[in-house]
């Protein structure tokens, strides 16, 4: 039986996380995001990294999620299925302003999952891509990470355990969060541990 192992990286942050912004594809990681991407990688030989030993890296073609992959030690491949949501109108756009210039297009988008007001990506559309990417990873029998935007560890948290999509909007990850996934050919298995001594 093969055994895929999955960890799923949010990028480093970023200006248009820090300011609460739709997209951002981009942006590259501020000073700080960048610090503690590098702080996590190991320092010397023989030190085990905290992500552990990996076969292939694979990276959205984000410029902020890239970056993260290099300053954790890794070389990425980029998966156009790990790009950020498409906000479509909303793209580079504050929280702040959408919710003062289209306040009942943002209660949409934030109440139904399937809502595109926007003109882009719903996270319906999201979750299904994230969906079929997965499932893709499911039966390949290696130690993957994934580096790419916190949107995406939360629907692929969703769709792995099964769970209705707007819980969602329940999960918070923050930059460089870490979501482990395991497949044993029976379904994903979120796993939690601890990090590494």
């Amino acid at each position: 039986m093969s055994v895929t192992s999955l960890r799923l990286v949010a990028h480093g942050s970023t200006a248009a996380l820090r300011q609460a912004r739709f997209g951002g594809q981009l942006d590259d990681l501020d000073e700080g995001g960048l610090r503690a991407a590098l702080a996590l990688a190991p320092a010397a030989p023989g030190r085990r990294a905290l992500l552990g030993a990996s076969d292939v890296c694979l990276s959205s073609p984000a410029v902020a999620a890239t970056r993260t992959a290099y300053a954790l030690g890794l070389t990425p491949t980029v998966d156009a299925a790990l790009a950020d949501c498409d906000y479509g109108d909303w793209n580079g756009r504050s929280l702040e302003e959408i919710a003062a210039t289209q306040p009942e297009a943002l209660r949409e988008w934030l109440s139904a999952p399937d809502a595109a007001p926007h003109r882009g990506e719903s996270v319906l559309a999201l979750r299904e891509r994230v969906g079929r990417w997965l499932d893709g990873q499911r039966d390949r029998g290696q130690r993957v990470i994934a580096v790419t935007h916190p949107i995406l560890l939360r629907v692929a948290v969703v769709h792995a355990l099964d769970l209705p999509l707007v819980t969602y909007r329940q999960l918070d990850v923050e930059p460089l969060a870490i979501v482990r996934l395991t497949n044993r050919g029976s379904g994903w298995q979120l796993r939690l541990a601890a990090p590494p001594a």
